[in-house]
This record gives structure tokens, sequence and C-alpha cells, in this order.
């Protein structure tokens, strides 16, 4: 059997070594998890900091400075919730949703040029597993029960 740790660690540094160059855009260096943040905040419609944590999977505090980085950027707006004035909701500036067009625009093009390698066949395959897999591991109960997606 093939070791199923050594794929995950392959293809994980080949996503580490994407994510470290891709996310230069609009004239800002992003980091990783920045471009997470960005995307989830698109994904949602004015989501709370909260929720974004949660999907995310990161602690509050860690994601407050993050957040903060990236209002500093002017790339996100927080604005107080107008149901709950405790809660704070996150949407993208203009140059924010700039940013995170061509973010989603580079890793489409990435992935589109990997996907060029497969026939159409192997592609609705690999994504049907990685479907699969992403379902397998949020029932895992050591990891990830943070639904993505």
């Amino acid at each position: 059997m093939e070791d199923t740790r050594e794929l995950f660690q392959i293809m994980t540094r080949r996503f580490g070594f994407l994510n470290k160059n891709c996310c230069s855009a609009g004239g800002h260096d992003i980091s990783l998890v920045q471009s997470h943040i960005l995307y989830e905040i698109d994904r949602q419609h004015q989501p709370s900091i909260q929720q974004v944590a949660e999907a995310l999977g990161t602690d509050i505090t860690t994601f407050s400075r993050q957040i903060q980085s990236l209002i500093k950027l002017n790339l996100v707006k927080k604005s107080p919730d107008p149901n709950d004035r405790r809660v704070y909701l996150l949407s993208l500036t203009m140059e924010g949703k700039f940013v995170a067009t061509i973010i989603d625009q580079q890793m489409n093009a990435y992935l589109n040029e990997v996907f060029s390698n497969l026939n159409d066949f192997e592609k609705e395959t690999v994504i049907r597993s990685i479907k699969l897999l992403n379902e397998a591991m949020s029932k895992s109960s050591s990891c990830c029960s943070t639904p993505i997606g």
C-alpha cells in the first residue's frame, strides 16, 4: 500500500510553495492566512468576526490581529451589527474585493494549469475524491469539524 502520509506531505509542500509565491496583489503582499480570510469574507455575506474565525478554525485572538492588519491595509471594513452592537460584521472594501479577485484568479489559473495535465476523467476523479476526503475529514473526531465550502 502507498504511504498515504507521504502523499499528503508532498501535496501540502507543493501547495505551501504555491501559497508563499501566489499572493501578491494590488501592491500588497498577502499572507496565506490573510488570503483565506479575504476568501471567507467574500464568500459569506457580511459575516461576524466569530463566524469567519470558526470557518477557518482559528482562535479569536490570533484572528483579531489578522483582521486588524487587513483593516490597516484598507482591505477589510469592520462595522457593528445593527441588531447587536457587541457583534462586529466584516466586509471587503473596494480594494479588498479587487485583491480577493486577483488572488482568486491566480489560484484558478494555477489549478487550471495543474488540471490541464489530466484528461477529463482523471480531473473528475480527483475532484470527486477531494470532495469525499473533505466530507470524511469533517466526520473525523480528531480533525477539522468546521464545515468548509
